[in-house]
C-alpha cells in the first residue's frame, strides 16, 4: 500500500520480456522491485558486444543503488542534481550515473565487451511522487482517465530531427535511422541523465516499455489494451503479442503499473475504523 494525498492506495504491477520474431536473442532486462515501489527497465546495445550484460548490469546497479539509498538520506550522490528535485529523485539520477559507469568500465575491462551500451527508463515511486530518471529511447507512459501521456523524450537522432522540425513524425515512423540513439548508458564515464517527478493518483496507470514495442504498437493501441486489461501482468503479454503480431522486429518488454483505490473489505473498514476514534 501507498499513502496517496492521504489515501490508502493499492499498487499491483506486473512485466513480460519476449525476443521477438527476429532475433536471435534477448538484449532487454527488467526489474520490478515491489518493495521499494522501484521499476526499472533497460535495452542492450551491441549484439556481439554483449547488449545483453550492457542492460543486465544497468538494472541491476540501479536497483542496488536504490535499495542501498532508500533508508539513507545522506546517500553519497554522483555529481550535481538541481536543488528543486526530491532527495529520491537525485538518488534515482545517481543511481542511474553509476549504472553508466559499470557499463563503461567493464567494457574497458574485457575487450570483447567494447561498443556495448543499453538505454534505461527507471521510476521510483515516494509519497504519491513518481521520480523518472532516463537515458535513450524506451519510454515511460502514464495513462490518466483515458488519455495517453509520455512522460520521456526519446534521445534518437529521428525524436531529434523531429523536434527541430527537420521531420515529420510520419518521417520519423519510417525512417531507417530510428536506432541511431544520441544518448547512451556505457559510451562514456559520465552521461547526461534526464529526471522529471509527476504526482500519481488513483486510477492512474504506468508503462515502462522498450522502442520493440512503440515501433510496432501505436499509442492509442496501448491506450486501449492497458484500459481494457485490468491484470497488469496480463495487460503487458497483450502489448507483446500486438507488437509480435505486427512483426516482432525487436525484443519486447514492458512493465505496467496500477494505482487503484484500497480493495474494499473488513481489514478497510477496521482502518476507517480506527480513524474515527482518533
Amino acid at each position: 500500500m501507498e499513502s496517496l494525498e492521504g489515501v490508502l492506495v493499492q499498487i499491483v504491477s506486473g512485466g513480460v520480456t519476449d525476443m521477438g520474431r527476429v532475433r536471435s536473442n534477448n538484449e532487454d532486462s527488467f526489474r520490478i522491485v515491489n518493495p521499494l515501489h522501484l521499476f526499472v527497465l533497460s535495452d542492450g546495445m551491441g549484439g556481439e558486444a554483449h547488449g545483453e550484460v550492457a542492460s543486465s548490469l544497468a538494472v541491476e546497479t540501479i536497483v542496488k543503488y536504490c535499495s542501498q539509498a532508500k533508508d539513507d538520506s545522506g546517500a553519497t550522490l554522483i555529481a550535481e542534481s538541481q536543488d528543486h528535485w526530491s532527495e529520491k529523485t537525485k538518488q534515482l539520477q545517481s543511481a542511474v550515473r553509476a549504472a553508466n559507469l559499470s557499463i563503461f568500465e567493464s567494457a574497458q575491462k574485457h575487450a570483447e565487451q567494447r561498443g556495448m551500451g543499453a538505454t534505461v527508463t527507471a521510476a521510483w515511486l515516494n509519497e504519491g511522487k513518481l521520480s523518472i530518471a532516463h537515458v535513450g529511447d524506451s519510454r515511460a507512459y502514464l495513462l490518466r482517465s483515458g488519455s495517453l501521456q509520455q512522460l520521456t523524450n526519446d534521445h534518437s537522432l529521428v525524436a531529434e530531427q523531429v523536434r527541430r522540425g527537420i521531420i515529420s513524425p510520419q518521417q520519423a515512423e519510417e525512417s531507417e535511422m530510428q536506432s541511431v540513439l544520441l544518448r547512451a548508458l556505457g559510451a562514456h564515464t559520465d552521461v547526461e541523465v534526464d529526471v522529471d517527478e509527476t504526482a500519481i493518483y488513483s486510477g492512474d496507470v504506468l508503462l515502462l516499455c522498450s522502442d520493440g514495442l512503440t515501433r510496432m504498437v501505436t499509442e492509442p493501441e496501448i491506450a486501449g489494451t492497458l484500459q481494457a486489461e485490468t491484470n497488469p501482468s496480463a495487460a503487458a503479454q497483450r502489448l507483446i503479442d500486438l507488437a509480435n503480431d505486427n512483426g516482432g522486429l525487436d525484443n519486447i518488454t514492458a512493465i505496467v503499473a496500477r494505482f487503484q483505490d484500497e480493495p474494499k473489505g473488513w481489514l478497510s473498514w477496521l482502518r476507517r475504523g480506527s480513524a474515527k476514534k482518533d
